[in-house]
């Protein structure tokens, strides 16, 4: 099953009010080998719903999506990506993957149930928030030193990995992620249950 690390940067925390401004994502395959990068940003339909503290996040100002599509259009466009990408593939078999992914998802379902379009995803996820958090469980008990948040800047920051910017990009966070995930993965390979 393909592996997509997906991040959005949205105009406010709220699906139905606030829309998506920035779809981010990293495809990997089961074996978690990089398959391509989606970056796209997207014109909100509601622009009353453009907070100044989301553009002090992300950094994008309305005048900076003047010539995004709308998520109409972004859709099918993302949902041609990930299969060009898997060899045609079905969708139903990609698991979505993120830092705190669900609120990710929420607001990707809202966009597709607005827009009247199928959701052709299936329910597994894989969370950075949570795996981290299970992680670092463990690395604690055996005396390791871990940081106290679980924020994507600490996670990733453990590991010695950085954003570039001081704003949120969606591809560079979900590509921080996927990094995240895939150190996680591998000293895993190592750790030893008693």
């Amino acid at each position: 099953m393909p592996f997509l690390v997906l991040d959005i940067e949205m105009t406010g925390p709220e699906p139905g009010w606030n829309e998506i401004i920035q779809l981010g994502a990293e495809l990997f395959d089961d074996q978690w080998n990089a398959l391509g990068t989606y970056l796209q940003n997207v014109y909100p339909e509601n622009e009353e719903a453009f907070t100044a503290k989301s553009e002090e996040v992300h950094g994008l100002s309305l005048d900076d999506l003047e010539d995004a599509p709308m998520i109409y259009d972004v859709i099918p466009e993302f949902e041609k990506w990930i299969k060009s990408k898997t060899n045609g593939g079905p969708l139903s078999k990609v698991i979505i993957c993120g830092q705190s992914v669900i609120y990710d998802i929420n607001f990707l379902r809202f966009a597709y149930r607005n827009e009247k379009m199928h959701w052709p995803y299936n329910n597994k996820m894989l969370d950075l928030h949570t795996v981290s958090y299970l992680y670092f469980m463990i690395l604690e008990k055996n005396g390791i030193s871990v940081p106290r948040s679980l924020s994507l800047g600490a996670v990733s920051g453990f590991f010695g990995f950085e954003r570039e910017e001081d704003t949120h990009n969606a591809l560079e966070d979900a590509q921080l992620t996927a990094r995240c995930f895939k150190a996680i993965f591998t000293k895993l390979k190592d750790v030893k249950m008693a």
